[in-house]
């Protein structure tokens, strides 16, 4: 897997819980400009490469790079500033105040912002419904909307990477469809999108790359298409174990 153009490179990342490691030696390139989905059981690490990659958990050993600097290390706070934005998998809107109000304290995290109004008016106008419910309490959104609403939040800090974990949880299919398409739409304007999803055949059918990672390893990676046809996959999900490639 050349990292050679890379965007985000992943190196014998070792991460996890205090004595509890969960990533033991993980590595991948994700190209820029793609949608690359991460599939694998429960527990084999997905989510903890996100929040290693963000900072919000101790590489212990391994080295991490962004845009072809070493951001090992570096707490959330810098690393937004670089560009990369995080949307955790759950709800993770503040209910008790308006759309709007989210909107604005998304873009906390922005160092010396000038133009939060105008990035507020392009975040509205990209999702109509935001401005529709502008007004409203978070809390009274559908959870397709609180999902929307989330993304268009990190939106706000013009990322270069997007993490996003498992997106459809708890939404409707049409719901699924319109978030899917908000992230092929980001793709089409150059931005990368690192992908958890426990759809994987269809967020493989959206992506471009993948990778397969089982007890923190990664055991895989190809293009989309390559790994949804593959067998392997398959056996992963039932529970077999894959073969290293």
């Amino acid at each position: 897997m050349g990292s050679e153009n890379a965007v985000l490179t992943l190196d014998q990342v070792v991460s996890g819980y205090g004595p509890i490691t969960i990533l033991n030696g993980t590595s991948f390139a994700v190209k820029p400009g793609t949608i690359t989905t991460v599939i694998g059981p429960n527990g084999a690490g997905k989510s903890t490469v996100f929040k290693t990659v963000f900072g919000l958990l101790k590489v212990q050993s391994g080295r991490i790079r962004f845009d072809g600097q070493d951001i090992t290390g570096l707490y959330p706070a810098k690393l937004i500033a670089r560009g990369i934005t995080y949307v955790p998998q759950g709800r993770n809107v503040f209910p008790e105040i308006s759309v709007r109000h989210n909107l604005e304290l998304g873009a906390v995290a922005i160092p010396g912002v000038t133009d939060l109004d105008g990035r507020i008016e392009r975040a509205m106008d990209r999702f109509p419904m935001l401005r529709d419910k502008a007004d409203a309490q978070a809390s009274t959104l559908s959870g397709g909307q609180q999902k929307i609403l989330e993304v268009a939040r990190g939106l706000l800090l013009e990322p270069k990477l997007v993490l996003i974990d498992e997106p459809s949880i708890g939404l409707s299919p049409l719901m699924v469809q319109e978030v899917f398409q908000i992230l092929k739409d980001l793709r089409a304007r150059g931005v990368t999108i690192l992908l958890i999803e426990q759809n994987a055949k269809s967020a493989l059918s959206i992506s471009d790359e993948a990778i397969v990672l089982e007890q923190g390893q990664t055991r895989m990676y190809d293009t989309a298409q390559a790994i949804l046809a593959d067998p392997r996959v398959g056996q992963l999900f039932l529970g077999g174990h894959v073969e290293a490639a």
